[in-house]
């Protein structure tokens, strides 16, 4: 049981963004501050062990959630989220990577003032102590990133591959200035995983102002006419109510807060009537705005023994454009040293490479059908569902078969197995494509920031419409930048902090 039921700031997700809140807000000594996690605080042992990350969406530190099925696949996606101190950053895999500077340009294009790459920068650095000393990189943060010490040799010759055929080789891949090739960071330290958890919120545990309930479940915000007042949550059965004298502030992640605000009754009209909720405040851009990164996977067999992974698979990574006369990347692509399943033959020694289109103009939503907490929500990221992201995806698929045919990797006797080489026409490729793919775990943009119609929350975090009612997580992101997402949900909340101490 906490020891009060009334805060100054009540944060409901103990994921990236609510352990960085936790540990910021509290620095104040006269702050206090509950944060509420519905996952555990002791999670598995292979959470710290960075090459079982694959394992883990299906564990107790996931959600388990599922995707309606898709259009062109007729069949659900698997969509990873954590569940537990840490959240998404105590599962995944362990990517550290700001995206390309130019794709924070499309948030001013919703309405999001002074949220461009540059009035990111001094959060990204305010985040990280990154190895590399890299130009623009931050040096006194509480989390250490940088390449791995112990590289695969097959992803070292992907990489002199790529630069072989032609790209650029990258100084700092993770810096958000560069296209090209090069290792990426990784939130590993001393052969650890290093979560948010581990990074922000356990230094902090022990400050008086701060207390941490797991196991709490948030079923609806409590509001006095248009203020939320505080969070009803659920922990071993039993319901509290804690009360905010300043603001709540949902850190849930693009499932869980959007969840949370239509359970409370804020949210689509016709969404909520259909759930039985009643309407406390129309809010039609809850929900929408769904959107992630599909991964299709080139899986490759190798004649020559592939060694055992040391890191986290992907410890590699390039950006590039499907088009030359685009202002930045829209294409990721990861080499992983293991052969990942694929739909053609099962390989028992080899590697993938993954493609992504960074910049996808697929939308889809997000909608709960009951108020009940423990229902599921109904998702569906409409993946592929624009054609532009097709086109996009065959480039890169062109590009990772460029790479494939190198003689960096004809050393190691490669040969593709899927979707295989016989598949050449662009159109087949792009039907393949739609049919055979996977969440890259990063979806964002139910709550997006920004002035328009279907903005949820304006350029200061507050939620339109409603007072004490704040969201800093990967929510918020109107439009999702050409990389994977955690360090940017880092800077979020690291600004958030900034918006939310007392002047």
């Amino acid at each position: 049981m906490p020891a009060h039921d009334s805060y100054d700031f009540v944060i409901v997700g103990g994921g990236t963004a609510g352990c960085v809140l936790a540990a910021r807000l509290t620095e104040d000594e006269n702050l206090r501050v509950l944060l509420l996690e519905a996952g555990a605080a002791d999670l598995p042992d292979a959470v710290a062990y960075p090459p079982a990350w694959p394992t883990l969406a299906n564990s107790p530190a996931g959600w388990g959630d599922l995707t309606v099925p898709q259009r062109f696949s007729n069949a659900p996606v698997p969509l990873p989220r954590g569940r537990g101190l840490g959240g998404s950053s105590a599962i995944n895999a362990m990517v550290f990577a700001r995206g390309h500077h130019t794709s924070y340009d499309g948030w001013s294009n919703r309405g999001a003032k002074g949220w461009t790459y540059d009035d990111l920068l001094p959060y990204f650095q305010r985040s990280e102590s990154a190895v590399s000393g890299a130009p623009g990189r931050g040096t006194a943060g509480p989390l250490t990133v940088g390449p791995t010490t112990r590289p695969n040799e097959i992803l070292l010759a992907c990489l002199d591959g790529a630069i072989e055929v032609g790209f650029p080789r990258a100084i700092d891949i993770s810096g958000g200035l560069e296209d090209g090739f090069g290792p990426v960071d990784l939130n590993i330290v001393a052969g650890q995983r290093q979560s948010a958890a581990d990074a922000y919120l356990t230094p902090a545990l022990a400050r008086p102002n701060l207390t941490v309930e797991t196991g709490a479940l948030a079923h609806r915000l409590l509001f006095e006419s248009q203020r939320c007042t505080g969070v009803e949550y659920r922990v071993d059965g039993e319901i509290h109510r804690a009360t905010a004298t300043s603001e709540v502030v949902l850190t849930a992640g693009t499932i869980g807060s959007a969840q949370l605000l239509m359970r409370s009754g804020i949210g689509p009209e016709t969404v909520l009537r259909e759930a039985h909720v009643e309407v406390v405040h129309p809010l039609p851009g809850v929900g929408r705005n769904l959107h992630d990164h599909p991964r299709i996977n080139l899986v490759h067999s190798s004649q020559r023994p592939v060694p055992t992974p040391q890191a986290n698979h992907g410890e590699i990574i390039g950006l590039l454009r499907s088009d030359p006369h685009l202002t930045g990347p829209d294409v990721q692509i990861i080499f992983i040293d293991i052969p990942l399943p694929n739909p053609v033959a099962a390989v028992s020694n080899g590697f993938t490479i993954g493609v992504s289109p960074m910049l996808p103009v697929s939308r889809g939503s997000m909608r709960i059908t009951s108020a009940d907490p423990s229902a599921p929500p109904v998702l569906d990221p409409g993946y592929f569902t624009a054609a532009a992201d097709v086109e996009v995806v065959v480039a890169g698929i062109e590009a990772a078969r460029e790479i494939a045919a190198s003689a960096a990797l004809a050393r190691w006797g490669v040969a593709e197995v899927a979707p295989g080489v016989d598949l050449t026409d662009r159109a087949m490729l792009g039907d393949y494509a739609r049919r055979n793919f996977g969440s890259y775990c990063h979806p964002v943009g139910t709550c997006a920031m920004g002035e328009d119609a279907y903005s949820v929350v304006n350029s200061e975090l507050r939620v339109h419409g409603v007072e004490g009612l704040r969201i800093a997580d990967g929510s918020v992101i109107p439009v999702i930048p050409s990389a994977n997402t955690n360090a940017t949900v880092y800077a979020i909340a690291e600004r958030a902090a900034e918006l939310l101490r007392p002047s």
